[in-house]
């Protein structure tokens, strides 16, 4: 049996409070990771409330490269699923080749052979899960064991962050993949953003997954999209006039004008939300969350990157009472979510994976539950796995570290790296500039750039010509080229993301366009205004000031 007190590195263990009988350490850990949170909702990136008024959507800093990956040919979408707190890998992907050895050393809580569900003679997994069983009878889920990183922090904050920033303890800038994604392509797009917004968190606190190296958020955070609707009916709009000339003016300015963006974005999502519906009866926080990803999918907003969450896995009291509960909430979801997708022609689009910031111990404690571990298993959902299947080397219930916890044997970044190859099919050399260095693509995944996409660096390239142009007598047109006959819809919309014209839908023929747009004297409101042009499928736009 392990030496649950950890004489061999105490330090260790009372640094980042893992366990309840770290007392104090353990509570300034959740402090800091609730602090955390609290700074993120409040920060530039985040809205600030007390300059803003309590916006309850984080604004958004867009680019190029989020365009590009919105605008490409590829219908596909990553919906990434945070199992907020740390979940227990052990009682999620049962080992039952060593099933003795777990109840062992789980006597109150391992799960009896009555509660589990097997996949084949070596992993079970628990019966609450079973809605996902059909996922791998048809092919479309593979798990991925012990996953993790070098010298695991058994902090929830720390290990949070680093899971988000895809960097290691020595490394972390506070930056996101995503956003050193955005940011290291094409930075400063704020003045002239997409028409659909590069990612989108569902519920929860603004994620440094989206984080650029200025600590801004550069993904959307809405808690419904009926709500942006709201925002867009009744918000108001942010003075950057006459701010004091110092870093405070600076970013006032700075935060007031990523809000006045964010509306921009309140049109098409409110749009988009009310073009589709659900079809199954979705039910409890995450069910609510992914209804709301189904129907902005099954409304071809666009956005290729989603983030969902559910809290409750720092189980350190009662795992038997609250996990099961969990793993039925995420299971019920998961599946009410592709039957949803399915029936709306889009199940074949989506790859969901689970994440969480680490394992928990493989000995129960004294509150029957487990403290912070590090390596555990992940979930990968969708057709586009092509077969289910486990990856990775089993965890030795025996073969531990130096402090009693599963050794990692798949680094979660090269997880990261091929979902951003394979399935998003973003350029390879990018890829790794992005994560810092080269991981190792994980081929066992099954994934494979769909041979039709266009390559990011191939998007610019094809980028059209367009401007609004202005005439003596103070008119506006809005100007175009188009390479090749397609069905065409311009639009103008002004910064509420309210549509004020559309000035053409139809289909026209190759070549030069010029739109006359309006002259100030017919009652519009003298301020920036954004044009959007659709081309087939692909999306282009710009701000244009109306004097």
């Amino acid at each position: 049996m392990r030496d649950n007190n950890n004489t061999k590195n105490p330090s260790k263990k009372m640094r980042h409070g893992s366990t309840l009988a770290d007392g104090q350490a353990h509570q300034l850990d959740h402090n800091r990771w609730s602090r955390r949170n609290f700074i993120r909702n409040m920060g530039v990136a985040g809205g600030m409330s007390m300059l803003l008024g309590n916006l309850p959507l984080s604004a958004a800093v867009t680019s190029p490269l989020s365009q590009a990956l919105s605008n490409s040919e590829t219908d596909r979408i990553l919906v990434l699923i945070r199992l907020k707190g740390g979940n227990d890998g052990l009682n999620t992907i049962v080992p039952l080749y060593d099933y003795s050895t777990y109840r062992n050393l789980r006597p109150n809580i391992g799960l009896k052979e009555s509660e589990i569900t097997k996949i084949n003679d070596a992993i079970g997994i628990p019966k609450t899960l079973n809605p996902l069983t059909p996922f791998w009878q048809e092919g479309a889920m593979k798990v991925l064991h012990s996953v993790g990183y070098p010298d695991q922090s058994l902090s929830h904050f720390r290990s949070s962050d680093l899971w988000a920033s895809a960097q290691d303890d020595l490394t972390f800038d506070g930056s996101g993949w995503y956003g050193r994604l955005i940011e290291n392509q094409f930075p400063d797009f704020l003045d002239n953003p997409p028409t659909i917004p590069p990612a989108i968190q569902i519920g929860g606190s603004a994620n440094v997954a989206f984080n650029n190296k200025e600590m801004t958020n550069l993904a959307i955070s809405v808690q419904n999209p009926e709500e942006i609707a709201e925002i867009a009916e009744t918000g108001q709009l942010f003075s950057t006039a006459n701010l004091p000339a110092c870093y405070y003016g600076e970013q006032v300015g700075f935060v007031r004008s990523v809000a006045n963006n964010t509306f921009f974005y309140a049109g098409i999502l409110s749009e988009t939300y009310k073009a589709a519906r659900n079809e199954v009866a979705y039910s409890g926080d995450l069910g609510e969350q992914l209804a709301t990803v189904a129907r902005l999918i099954k409304g071809n907003l666009g956005t290729k990157l989603y983030m969902v969450s559910i809290d409750g896995f720092d189980t350190h009291a009662n795992q038997l009472n609250n996990h099961p509960a969990l793993m039925s909430e995420l299971s019920t979801a998961i599946a009410d979510f592709y039957n949803d997708l399915n029936k709306g022609g889009r199940d074949q689009d989506v790859l969901a994976v689970t994440l969480s910031e680490f394992g928990r111990r493989i000995e129960e404690n004294g509150s029957t539950g487990t403290d912070h571990g590090a390596a555990a298993p992940m979930m990968i959902f969708g057709a586009g796995l092509n077969g289910n299947g486990f990856i990775g080397e089993q965890p030795d219930l025996e073969d531990v570290d130096e402090v009693g916890n599963l050794k990692y044997d798949t680094d979660f970044r090269s997880i990261y790296a091929t979902l951003l190859e394979n399935w998003l099919c973003v350029d390879p050399n990018v890829v790794d500039e992005v994560m810092g260095q080269s991981f190792t693509r994980m081929d066992e995944l099954g994934l494979t750039c769909n041979a039709q996409t266009t390559p990011i660096a191939e998007v610019f390239r094809r980028e059209i010509v367009h401007q609004a142009r202005y005439g003596a007598s103070g008119n506006i047109s809005i100007y175009y080229q188009l390479p090749e006959g397609s069905q065409v819809n311009v639009q103008v919309f002004n910064l509420l993301g309210q549509p004020v014209s559309t000035l053409v839908n139809a289909y026209q023929s190759a070549g030069t366009y010029t739109l006359p747009f309006v002259s100030p004297r017919k009652g519009l409101a003298k301020g920036q205004y954004f044009y959007s042009i659709k081309i087939g499928q692909q999306l282009y736009s710009n701000a244009f000031l109306l004097r």
